[in-house]
């Protein structure tokens, strides 16, 4: 998997800034995906750090990078269970809610907004966006947001900053597995 789209895609998440993010891959970029995240998911997993497919498609991959421990975080705020409860997810693990996520990919007829919880978005906006996608908006950036326009410009300028940095980083000679913070140890591998 071509760490540069990873890097272009995921920077805030790598550098543990951010919950997670979804993106799509080529499949022509792919020789054997699950031999692929087998390899990515060991250098993740003992970082904090985990990749899934969401959907698989025979021109693409729906991928999803996480931070299970600020998922877990993320989901377990009343704001966020309630818009989960609401779209029928049971709230008992961040695992079987991912699950619920799949389901609702693959089977709804368009994307679940409720994705949104899953990638780091404050459940303000997640549900505002639910409720009307033009009316309320404050700003546009990584999301559309309906609470705290300064917070989340704040927000968009890290995130923007962080993949500037991964970029160059990357383009100067670093691979991916020295960019990916170990939150566990809260060491910066990207300064």
């Amino acid at each position: 998997m071509p760490d540069n789209i990873i890097v272009e895609n995921c920077s805030p998440t790598l550098a543990g800034i951010k919950t997670g993010n979804i993106f799509t891959i080529d499949r022509s970029l792919i020789s054997d995906i699950k031999e692929e995240l087998c390899e990515l998911n060991q250098c993740f997993t003992e970082k904090g750090l985990r990749a899934i497919p969401l959907k698989i498609t025979e021109k693409n991959v729906l991928l999803y990078l996480y931070r299970p421990d600020k998922l877990k975080a993320d989901l377990s705020s009343k704001e966020a269970r309630d818009i989960l409860l609401e779209k029928g997810y049971s709230c008992n693990s961040i695992e079987s809610d991912i699950v619920h996520l799949i389901h609702h990919i693959h089977n709804d007829g368009s994307f679940p907004h409720e994705i949104g919880l899953f990638l780091g978005y404050p459940p303000v906006d997640v549900k505002g966006f639910m409720e009307d996608t033009r009316k309320g908006v404050k700003c546009v950036g990584y999301w559309k947001v309906y609470g705290d326009k300064e917070k989340a410009e704040k927000t968009f300028s890290s995130y923007r900053k962080c993949t500037e940095i991964y970029k160059k980083c990357l383009s100067g000679g670093r691979c991916l597995s020295q960019m990916v913070v170990n939150t566990a140890s809260s060491r910066s591998a990207a300064s």
